[in-house]
């Protein structure tokens, strides 16, 4: 069969004399692909006939091409390391058969002469050492046979799944980019193939029973009794791209602006209704961009889901806020613009995105401006009592593109418009950018005026498409629409990460106008809006420029009793807290107090302070109520305090926490962070008898230069102190109730789904004690969904006059006299609580006799995968007191592995105690970890993002 295959692929290769007399191209690639679907193997059987022009004015001897259906071959390519950045697992624990590959048989030349080719390092690009040179403007021609083996598409959309469809992306061999130098860009899943125009023609044979879509023309079918063949056509494009189905689930829109093909819609919107939003869409699009160069414009659920509306547009269906319509029409007008650009525009995606995606999201804010002027971000909720009083809810729709981006530039990992797609974290790359580029040219559009950025728009598109262009076209056609300078559009919003930041320093009356000094906080030397207001009404607006630090201006006096930098909140600021001056005299308020419930967006109007009730449990506390009062709203800020008074049922007593901090942000990477605080709480560490924790403490960061790296270093140092009162009942404490210790530690981790490392050094001083401690960890996942887990902590006693073991060591409890550990049941040492599992110090499982060490201890923790979540766990330590010889401890069991660290059991099997499940009591030696901290779990979900 293989041979007949061969013979088949050897007659075809005579293609050469009716190829150079068709060719009809005078400035780029012609392509043409025979490609056989085989529905059992999943595999592409490939013959490629390319004829590559040189378009540049070098003469070249090797070609690149992207085969990047290859990045799915193994688990070191950039692909597979993309995934595991992001916490994805399932493509390094797949089977090989359902990852892909591409399988090169044969590369020749016009003359049939061989062209040695090899794969680079990456996997994906495919390098062709020619036989002969191609000089500027020369044409050289081969052809290529090869198969394409397409993965499942659990991984990313591409490839096939079990309901017997098919998503064809970039599935064949496209040409790198050559202009000057190579553009050789791998394949990490993010839609951002760079390839050189090319017309290309697709002979696809694969069985009758499925349906097509592409964005190529059909020009022929001819369907047989078992399998079809067709014809697709597609000049000045990139790559084709296929759906096949065996159901036809698409509809044709011919409007009065384009051709459409789509099969988007939401729920309970009839096809009627489709039908008027897409050709009102398709309005919009001809009106700010012109026609569709091409003869149908694809829209896909496929696409869509690839890059969707984030925020309250991806809840379910039931409880989505907006009408059918509005959902219908945003969803579907993301999808096409992003496709009309995607398919004309020949950018560099990779390092020139930025500018797509102001297009894309400037044009989605433009439409809800126009057609949805009141639509507000919350959609229906914002009128229903509980939701309506929230600031959220008096945003209009259009102001979650500065407010997502600034959620990014608040926590200090916003990255310049000009960082390149694969240097993004996640976040940035699917929001944080792309709605900071949006926002920045509406911010543009309300400086110089709307019409000339939309003309821009419009100029840019007409004598660029199908053409290659770069970012310097598009800044170069908005410097000529408009009469004001705008250089610091690219020169600081464009290229640099810097903030755009002011305050109104002080307004003084000089006659019949005010003298108005504003501070530029941040250096960002960029326009700003300032409105007076008289009533809350506004009376005035003015826009300032050139301000590098301070600088006065002389506004006439026209009634205003406030002056407001930025009021209609059109430009990405920083900080808009310090945005307002009364000049109602020295008692008038800038701001009122606004007590409210719940988190909330920031109401530059108010200083809001928010309160919520929560819960927490211990068995002395019983279930404790209290009333969280904090100052912490969606977006971080410096300044932090967070103040929880409760009420312990069981005890009948006030307790709770409260703490104070202060986060300064120096750089991005390097020495990046500085936080400052001063916490304090007070519960009850057993019945009837209550400590009080006060710790002011000091802590530095540190990353690394990559900016997707999750690695970071950290130094602690913090003062704690402990009081305590006692049960009249209790005669005596192991130690003095009242204790201080001063505690440094140093450490670094790096957080992955495949590897896992942390370590610390650890240092303590107190009156009657000093120690320094070491600890290890370890996490490597395997092929083969096995996994290993080690841990290694050697602690050492400086001095110690303590002749209790209240601060010594602990094997397998910890007496957690700093009170870090959230134990359900601190004091108990018998009982379902005391069974609670804390991996610190020895981190062992079984409960040995005489668990503690106060000279020196060291041990080993190591678990590795049996099948899925269940695993063997094996501790080896040293033991050693004063005064006596080291004893070797040990102990190995089964662990339930069920959400690393948040929720595991134990099942103790032999250790010194000998075989404990055949000891009495055997359910009281099982251990648990448990972890019910929302914040902390948080972090689980949200890993991947950032």
């Amino acid at each position: 069969m293989r041979i007949r295959k061969f013979n088949f692929l050897i007659a075809v290769l005579n293609f050469t004399v009716c190829f150079l007399a068709c060719s009809k191209l005078s400035c780029q690639h012609y392509n043409k692909v025979t490609a056989k679907l085989n529905d059992q193997d999943k595999t592409l059987n490939i013959i490629q006939e390319f004829k590559f022009h040189n378009s540049s004015k070098d003469t070249l001897e090797v070609l690149y091409f992207n085969d990047w259906a290859n990045a799915y071959s193994n688990k070191k390519t950039p692909l597979a390391k993309r995934f595991q950045e992001e916490f994805k697992k399932n493509f390094h624990l797949a089977k090989d058969e359902e990852r892909g590959y591409t399988k090169i048989y044969s590369i020749i030349d016009e003359k049939f002469s061989v062209i040695n080719w090899e794969h680079t390092p990456e996997s994906d690009i495919l390098k062709l050492e020619l036989n002969k040179p191609i000089g500027p403007d020369e044409y050289a021609t081969f052809s290529m046979t090869y198969q394409v083996k397409l993965p499942q598409n659990k991984f990313t959309l591409f490839g096939y799944n079990t309901k017997g469809e098919y998503y064809l992306r970039d599935w064949y061999l496209t040409p790198a980019v050559y202009d000057g130098s190579w553009h050789l860009y791998s394949n990490k899943d993010l839609e951002d193939l760079y390839t050189g125009i090319t017309n290309t023609d697709v002979m696809l044979t694969l069985p009758n029973n499925l349906f097509v879509i592409s964005n190529f023309e059909k020009e022929n079918e001819i369907k047989k009794e078992t399998y079809k063949e067709l014809n697709l056509r597609g000049d000045y494009r990139k790559s084709c791209s296929l759906i096949l189905s065996p159901t036809s689930y698409f509809t044709k829109h011919i409007t009065d602006y384009a051709t459409v093909v789509t099969d988007i819609n939401v729920s309970k919107f009839d096809e009627i209704s489709r039908t008027i939003a897409i050709d009102k869409v398709s309005e919009y699009i001809y009106k700010h961009l012109g026609s569709y160069p091409h003869t149908e414009l694809v829209v896909s659920t496929i696409d869509y889901n690839k890059d969707p509306l984030y925020g309250l547009n991806q809840l379910p269906s039931f409880v989505r806020p907006y009408d059918n319509q509005f959902q219908f029409e945003l969803k579907y007008l993301k999808t096409a613009l992003n496709n009309f650009f995607n398919e004309t525009l020949f950018l560099d995606p990779r390092k020139e995105r930025w500018v797509m995606d102001a297009l894309i999201n400037y044009m989605m804010i433009s439409y809800v401006e126009e057609n949805y002027p009141d639509q507000k971000l919350l959609g229906k909720l914002s009128t229903i009592w509980g939701f309506k009083n929230f600031n959220l809810a008096k945003m209009k729709f259009e102001e979650q593109y500065p407010l997502l981006y600034m959620y990014a530039a608040r926590k200090n990992i916003d990255q310049p418009l000009i960082t390149p797609n694969d240097s993004l974290i996640k976040y940035n790359h699917k929001i944080g950018n792309r709605y900071k580029a949006g926002a920045g040219l509406s911010f543009l559009a309300n400086y110089v005026g709307k019409e000339k950025v939309d003309e821009s728009i419009k100029d840019f598109y007409a004598n660029y498409k199908l053409r290659p262009v770069s970012s310097q076209d598009f800044e170069r056609i908005l410097a000529n629409n408009v009469n004001k300078d705008i250089s610091w559009f690219l020169d600081e919003y464009v290229t640099t990460n810097d903030r755009i930041d002011f305050k109104i320093k002080k307004v003084v009356k000089v006659g019949d106008s005010l003298g108005v000094t504003l501070k530029n906080k941040s250096g960002t030397n960029v326009p700003i809006s300032m409105f007076g207001l008289q009533k809350d009404s506004v009376v005035s607006k003015y826009w300032f420029t050139g301000i590098d630090s301070t600088k006065t201006f002389y506004i006439p006096q026209n009634g205003e009793d406030k002056l407001v930098l930025n009021y209609d909140q059109k430009i990405p600021e920083f900080n808009q807290r310090d945005n307002w001056k009364s000049l109602g005299g020295f008692l008038s308020s800038n701001k009122k107090i606004k007590f409210q419930f719940f988190k909330d967006t920031e109401d530059p109007f108010y200083n809001q302070i928010f309160y919520v009730p929560t819960i927490r449990f211990n068995i002395y506390d019983g279930i404790t109520p209290a009333m969280r009062i904090y100052n912490k709203t969606f977006l971080e800020r410096p300044f932090l305090f967070d103040i929880s008074p409760a009420y312990a049922f069981k005890e009948r007593s006030l307790v709770g926490s409260a703490g104070f901090k202060f986060r300064k942000y120096h750089n991005k990477t390097g020495f990046y962070l500085s936080n400052y605080s001063l916490s304090g709480s007070t519960y009850h560490f057993q019945e009837n008898s209550r400590y009080v924790s006060i710790t002011p403490a000091v802590s530095f960061g540190w990353r690394p230069d990559d900016f997707r790296s999750n690695k970071r270093d950290f130094l602690n140092i913090r003062y704690v102190n402990i009081y305590r009162s006692l049960d009249e009942n209790v005669e005596e404490l192991e130690t003095t109730p009242d204790y201080s210790v001063l505690n440094a530690r140093y450490g670094s981790f790096k957080n992955g789904i495949i590897d896992y490392y942390s370590w610390f050094a650890d240092a303590q001083y107190a009156g009657n004690f000093s120690k320094i401690a070491f600890n290890f960890e370890y996490r490597k996942l395997f092929a083969n969904n096995m996994q290993l887990n080690t841990r290694f902590f050697a602690g050492k006693f400086i001095s110690n006059t303590s002749d209790t073991d209240f601060y010594s060591f602990a094997l397998d409890r910890p007496t957690d006299y700093l009170f870090d550990y959230n134990y359900l049941g601190r004091s108990e040492s018998s009982g379902l609580y005391s069974q609670q599992l804390v991996i610190a110090e020895g981190g062992f499982k079984s409960k040995l006799s005489n668990p503690f060490a106060n000279d020196f201890l060291a041990t080993t923790n190591t678990s590795i995968s049996v099948w899925r979540w269940i695993e063997l766990y094996g501790d080896l330590g040293l033991t050693k007191n004063r005064n006596e010889n080291a004893r070797f401890v040990y102990d190995s069991g089964v662990r339930l592995n069920l959400v690393t660290d948040y929720f595991e059991l134990y099942f103790p099997l032999y250790s010194n105690n000998g075989w404990e499940v055949a000891q009495p009591d055997y359910s009281q030696k099982i251990r648990f970890i448990v972890t019910l901290s929302p914040r902390t779990l948080t972090r689980l979900i949200t890993r991947k993002w950032f």
